[in-house]
């Protein structure tokens, strides 16, 4: 009997290392993924009636931007699951989507992605102080062990942070420095 979308998303929290991988790419070659009308490198299970899909394309079409194809997962009710996973050069990868509106609001929202996805997507979209970003992030991997990535959406290139780029002591300096690029 075929399994449903939302157990095989329920298997990936238990999941590590290849066998991690080789679900995501199982997930992501289910026929419920249709690729969106206007975005054909955008593919979507359901329909576009969740309240949470205008944020949702708005953070793929930035990914696409970026090189990526997005699969936007499912909110299967009663469990905790990511919102997208992204492929790019055949590396599969599951992001938990976190928009930005305000200024200070990035260390409540990493804290609530914890168990729901090893990297966080942070979507940009207000200004945000640069040096409390970064002390937000470091904090983030240091509640979480299990953390891997924060991407960060804003302007034209993604700002990738991973756990050991926290650890030494020009990282906040050296992080702002690429925020105020974009």
């Amino acid at each position: 009997m075929k399994s449903d979308i939302r157990q095989e998303l329920l298997e990936l929290q238990v999941l590590q290392g290849i066998d991690f991988v080789r679900q995501l790419k199982l997930i992501v070659s289910r026929k419920e993924f249709r690729p969106l009308d206007t975005d054909p490198e955008i593919f979507l299970v359901g329909g576009k009636d969740d309240a949470d899909y205008p944020r949702l394309l708005d953070a793929a079409r930035k990914a696409v931007a970026l090189g990526y194809r997005v699969y936007m997962l499912p909110n299967p009710h009663g469990i905790r699951t990511a919102d997208f996973i992204f492929e790019r050069k055949g590396v599969y990868r599951m992001y938990d989507l976190k928009t930005v509106h305000g200024k200070s609001s990035v260390d409540t929202q990493l804290l609530d992605s914890i168990g729901q996805a090893n990297r966080i997507l942070l979507n940009m979209t207000s200004d945000y102080n640069p040096r409390t970003l970064a002390k937000d992030i470091r904090r983030y991997f240091e509640r979480n062990a299990n953390a891997v990535e924060v991407l960060i959406m804003k302007g034209t290139r993604p700002i990738s942070v991973i756990r050991e780029d926290t650890l030494g002591q020009s990282y906040i300096r050296n992080f702002m420095m690429k925020y105020r690029q974009k």
